[in-house]
């Protein structure tokens, strides 16, 4: 009995080892014993396995791989988007931001480009104006009696120096051959003028961000009071160094528009095509690299410079090539395919890298509406009784577009085309004048219209009129909340009974030049409290207001932390676009 019971208890254990192998392998047993085992997974049916669901399972699942099953495989796999909804749905709406990059990048570039009309505009028909008015008030001084303490305005001094740096360049510009450039720059080969434009091109930007700061050196010289200590060279010097500026700066633009003028009357056209496709290059340069919303800013800026330069320089190519062929309105149809492919180029070229930037960097096509909201607050805030910068000026910051040099050489090139002579020019040239004064007024009205429509849109009109500043300004002084924010002028003093309606913002807090663009205020909406937000700048030392109010009721600590983190969340996009330095925008510098 007990060898028969041992012998039972080894069956049973062979039998459980059998089992858990062929639960492990159930179907390569099955395939080198050619029996149907005792497999768990087969159904039950009163005690017995069914054999049958086996075989009927082996045929389904073959165990030798074929070419066959492979194929068969392939065309009858089947999957479900459903299962990464998040995924597919992110994917379309990049698809969909980048459909949306054309419409509102060219609203943001049509804004842009009609700002830089306005303040080259302003060089030829409200500059002048202002000029005379000034020179018209030194002579009539005498005569009123010396009873203010200057002489002119501020203003009027900047005014009056711009208009003897464009005297003095103007003068200057006559002494350089245009037609001698020409021929010293077409006797160049292909591959040397492709390198000089190239070079000429990084020129540029490195003279428009040092220029505008030698402009402001000179405003800020010739108007800050003169009681402080002096730490400056002189106004004089100052000024030679201006005069000296915008007339190399508008030697290199003419140099530019040669080069131009050089690949539209080639035969082959290989130049043109060469200078093309230096705009193609761009993109390579750009779209691969890490942009934040500020660095995208200041590229979208420095793109609506950029058009604005080539469109006036074609208008100078334009003008010389209809002079060389007696003003034939034949040749200018000539002209227009080259200027057609020009201009389509730059506005490809414009789409492709700004919708591929923004697709790598997850940036919706939103922002560019927040772009044109921070250029119309620019215009909007320029136009304020005691604004602390001129409109040209904050334009000059934001795209690195300086209207002196390019509007000397278009007066040069005018001048050098079109013969005045007689009455009958005169006339002509006088309504002429009429009619950029009106076309410039017309324009002005209507972008102060869209700023004040952008502005209220965004929400950003708060910054705008007067509010107490919780915000200390340079000096370290803090004005009271029952008094007005006060607006620094020219002269260095303070206004603080203003009218009510009246427009101001706070000093800037890093500069202190006559030109420099108001600091737009930190108290942003949703209206913040009385106690300094955890997310004001941290350059800033908090200041004690001179007078002390009664304190606050306080709030739990998990309360103050979760509202300065929602503060901190609804104020972070508009601070970032308004709190730039425009100096150093004026470079436009990609960090």
């Amino acid at each position: 009995m007990a060898d028969v019971s041992g012998t039972e208890l080894s069956e049973e254990k062979e039998a459980e080892n059998e089992l858990k192998k062929r639960q492990k392998r159930p179907w390569d047993d099955l395939h080198k014993s050619g029996k149907i085992g005792i497999t768990p997974d087969l159904p039950e049916t009163l005690g017995f396995y069914d054999i049958s669901a086996a075989r009927r399972e082996q045929r389904e699942h073959p165990e030798d791989p074929s070419l066959t099953r492979f194929i068969s495989a392939e065309l009858t796999r089947g999957y479900f988007l459903e299962h990464n909804e998040a995924k597919y749905t992110e994917r379309r709406e990049r698809v969909y931001t980048c459909m949306r990059i054309p419409k509102e990048l060219e609203k943001l570039m049509t804004f842009g480009f009609f700002l830089c009309v306005d303040a080259f505009l302003y060089v030829f028909t409200l500059l002048p104006l202002r000029v005379l008015l000034a020179v018209l008030r030194l002579l009539t001084l005498p005569c009123c009696g010396f009873s203010g303490s200057r002489l002119l305005q501020p203003a009027q001094v900047c005014d009056v120096l711009k208009g003897l740096i464009m005297v003095l360049c103007f003068s200057m510009m006559h002494y350089v051959d245009y037609s001698m450039m020409y021929h010293l720059i077409r006797g160049q080969s292909v591959i040397k003028l492709y390198i000089i434009y190239n070079m000429l091109e990084v020129a540029d930007r490195l003279f428009s961000s040092f220029g505008q700061d030698i402009l402001d050196a000179l405003y800020w010289t010739a108007t800050e009071p003169k009681e402080r200590k002096r730490d400056n060279i002189g106004v004089i010097p100052h000024f030679l160094m201006a005069v000296f500026y915008v007339f190399l700066h508008a030697i290199l633009i003419m140099v530019q528009a040669s080069t131009l003028n050089v690949a539209f009357n080639s035969h082959n056209k290989s130049l043109l095509t060469i200078m093309m496709s230096n705009n193609f290059v761009e993109i390579k340069g750009s779209v691969f690299k890490k942009f934040e919303k500020n660095n995208l800013f200041q590229m979208s800026n420095s793109d609506i410079k950029e058009r604005f330069t080539s469109y006036v320089l074609l208008l100078i190519v334009c003008l010389r090539n209809m002079e060389q062929f007696s003003w034939n309105p034949d040749h200018l149809w000539v002209l227009f395919p080259d200027v057609f492919m020009v201009v389509t180029s730059e506005v490809a070229v414009d789409i492709i890298k700004h919708a591929f930037i923004t697709k790598f960097n997850d940036i919706t096509a939103d922002v560019y509406s927040e772009y044109r909201a921070s250029l119309a607050f620019d215009l909007v805030s320029s136009r304020q009784k005691n604004a602390c910068t001129d409109y040209s000026d904050s334009v000059a910051r934001r795209m690195g577009f300086i209207p002196l040099p390019l509007a000397v050489l278009l007066i040069r090139v005018v001048m050098s085309s079109v013969k005045v002579q007689g009455a009958l020019s005169y006339t002509c040239v006088f309504l002429c004048y009429l009619g950029l004064v009106t076309f410039k007024v017309l324009n002005s009205i209507v972008l102060l219209g869209k700023s004040c429509v952008y502005v209220k849109r965004a929400n950003m009109e708060d910054k705008l009129f007067e509010k107490p500043s919780t915000a200390p300004s340079s000096s370290g002084k803090t004005p009271s909340r029952a008094e007005p924010a006060s607006c620094p002028t020219a002269s260095g003093e303070s206004k603080t009974e203003q009218d009510p309606v009246t427009l101001c913002s706070p000093p800037p807090s890093s500069s202190s030049s006559v030109t420099s663009q108001p600091t737009p205020r930190t108290d942003l909406f949703p209206p913040t409290p009385s106690d300094p937000s955890p997310a004001s700048p941290a350059s800033r030392p908090p200041t004690p207001t001179p007078e002390p109010e009664p304190p606050a009721p306080s709030l739990p600590k998990e309360e103050s932390e979760a509202q300065g983190a929602s503060e901190l969340k609804h104020r972070t996009p508009k601070k970032d676009l308004l709190e730039i330095d425009r100096f150093t925008i004026c470079g436009n510098r990609i960090d």
